[in-house]
C-alpha cells in the first residue's frame, strides 16, 4: 500500500522559538502554532475554531526561526508528521503528533517586525 506523508500549515507562533543544540552541535527548534479557521455551522452563524500544533525545525532553518520570528508571527510550515514517544518517570507511556519542517516561509511584511517573507530551507 502507498503512502504519503505531508503537512503544509499557515498560522501564528503560540511563543517565541525556544532554540537548543544536540551535543554533536546541531541547531533544534521548538515552535508552537495556531491554525485559526472560520466557517458557518448549521444554523449559518459564524463559528471561530483553532487548532494548536508543535513543529520542529532542524539546523539552519532552526536558527533562522531564532533570529526572525516571535510570538504571533505569522508562518507557513511544509513538513511531515512524526511521532513523538516517550515513558515518563511513573512507567506511563506517553506520545503525540508533532509537525518536522522541512521548509519555512515567514508571512507578513516589513512592519510586522518578523523579516518580511524570507525563506529557510535545510
Amino acid at each position: 500500500m502507498a503512502s504519503y506523508n505531508r503537512v503544509i500549515l499557515v498560522g501564528n507562533l503560540t511563543r517565541d522559538p525556544e532554540l537548543r543544540y544536540t551535543p554533536n552541535g546541531t541547531a533544534v527548534c521548538d515552535i508552537g502554532l495556531a491554525i485559526n479557521e472560520r466557517y458557518k455551522n448549521q444554523s449559518g452563524e459564524w463559528v471561530d475554531s483553532t487548532v494548536f500544533a508543535d513543529v520542529t525545525l532542524w539546523q539552519r532553518t532552526a536558527e533562522i526561526a531564532q533570529e526572525y520570528l516571535h510570538k504571533g508571527s505569522p508562518v507557513l510550515i511544509d513538513g511531515k508528521l512524526a511521532l513523538d514517544q516517550w515513558q515518563t518517570n511513573d512507567g506511563q507511556k506517553r506520545s503525540k503528533l508533532k509537525v518536522i519542517c522541512e521548509k519555512l516561509q515567514m508571512l507578513g511584511g516589513k512592519g510586522d517586525g518578523d523579516g518580511g517573507s524570507r525563506r529557510a530551507e535545510p
